[in-house]
């Protein structure tokens, strides 16, 4: 039984991500490309539908402090809601904030060019959830996020 291509494995936050993920900005909405030509005539922006699930899709700016290399350390994640997830912690420094993210799925992909590719995972949650008192994680070891991420 082979696995299609764009499955989306379901993925336990902790083991994903050990050292918590720092959202960086804010949560907005992920529009669909706009021309030069619609964006002149006044047309408003679509935002784009999750295809599988039907839901809204937004994305957010994130950074993983446990991984090595600073290139693929921040990248974005793409939330399923119908309407704006609000994440559930303060902010620790202006526009940073410690998140947890609830319903988290990864479909592996191949990124970088050339002969510099490198295995991927595209992230998509449901939300946010409370965040741990004390802002790290208990587990220490890796995960499948430690080879690298969707940028």
């Amino acid at each position: 039984m082979a696995i299609s291509r764009g499955h989306r494995f379901p993925v336990e936050f902790d083991e994903a991500f050990p050292q918590g993920l720092v959202m960086v900005g804010e949560v907005s909405p992920d529009n669909e490309y706009q021309s030069r030509e619609d964006r002149a005539a006044g047309r408003p922006a679509r935002q784009r539908v999750d295809e599988i699930t039907g839901k809204r899709q937004w994305k957010v700016t994130v950074t993983d402090p446990s991984e090595p290399n600073a290139k693929r350390a921040s990248f974005e994640v793409t939330l399923l809601a119908d309407v704006q997830p609000v994440p559930t912690t303060g902010e620790v420094l202006p526009g940073m904030r410690p998140v947890e993210l609830e319903g988290l799925t990864a479909e592996p992909r191949v990124a970088g060019n050339g002969e510099f590719k490198y295995q991927s995972y595209v992230f998509r949650a449901s939300g946010f959830k409370a965040v741990n008192a004390g802002g790290g994680r208990s587990k220490s070891q890796g995960g499948p996020a430690e080879s690298a991420k969707a940028a």
